[in-house]
């Protein structure tokens, strides 16, 4: 994957951690933002226009949730990739920072290494999911355009995150089978089974919420994972 063209903006009120993320970055190729204080995290994000975004979820004033948010209503900055990068580690913390649209979750002390991995499958995944020609997927009322990466439900667009765009498509190409919740984590996250199950939950409810009354189409099946159903279950 060529980096060299793609831009990273780094939010942190730490000047420590800023310099050190911009300097390994930087040492790979990638272009770098880096801001510390979070009350300008979104005009800098418009005019830098970051293929990837790094935000401390505990700062002053502005947190890194409410940037989340208001990143994920910004039209020209809604699909970028998020990272929270974080020293509160607990289960209930990494939940709530996925619910409210981050991609991945990474905890203090962290390992560099370890976090431009990370940057690298998300934008690899990102890169990989364009196929050469249009392509179209459908279930029920639910249509998924992977060439434009957009969606609809009923013919309305449905703003969905990378993550969870990719999490429907895997489960819609693969119709009618059982995806084992580690088998989700490998195949959409990239990642091995250490990660916590609650990871696909979270975004599976998230992704039911967005497609409302087609939610149905998505198939617990208790103890193993999800589906997409051969037939829309009944309400």
């Amino acid at each position: 994957m060529d980096t060299k063209a793609k831009r990273i903006l780094v939010v942190d009120d730490e000047v420590d951690v800023t310099d050190l993320i911009a300097y390994q970055l930087r040492a790979k190729g990638f272009l770098v933002e880096t801001l510390n204080d979070p009350n300008g995290s979104i005009g800098v994000a418009r005019t830098f226009m970051p293929d990837l975004v790094i935000l401390d979820v505990m700062m002053p004033d502005l947190n890194g949730l409410q940037i989340c948010r208001m990143l994920r209503a910004d039209p020209k900055l809604r699909k970028v990739p998020i990272i929270f990068l974080t020293a509160k580690a607990e289960e209930a913390d990494r939940i709530q920072g996925l619910e409210t649209g981050a991609d991945d979750y990474v905890c203090k002390p962290f390992s560099t290494k370890e976090l431009i991995l990370r940057i690298q499958t998300i934008l690899r995944r990102l890169a990989d999911g364009a196929p050469p020609e249009p392509k179209m997927l459908q279930v029920g009322q639910i249509a998924l355009d992977t060439d434009r990466h957009a969606a609809t439900v009923g013919g309305q667009p449905v703003e969905l995150t990378a993550t969870e765009f990719k999490l429907l498509r895997l489960l819609i190409e693969r119709r009618g089978r059982v995806q084992t919740r580690e088998h989700l984590l490998i195949n959409v996250w990239n990642y091995e089974t250490e990660i916590e199950t609650r990871t696909v939950d979270t975004h599976v409810r998230r992704l039911r919420e967005k497609l409302g009354a087609e939610a149905d189409w998505i198939e617990t099946i208790r103890g193993v994972g999800y589906r997409i159903a051969e037939r829309k279950v009944s309400a």
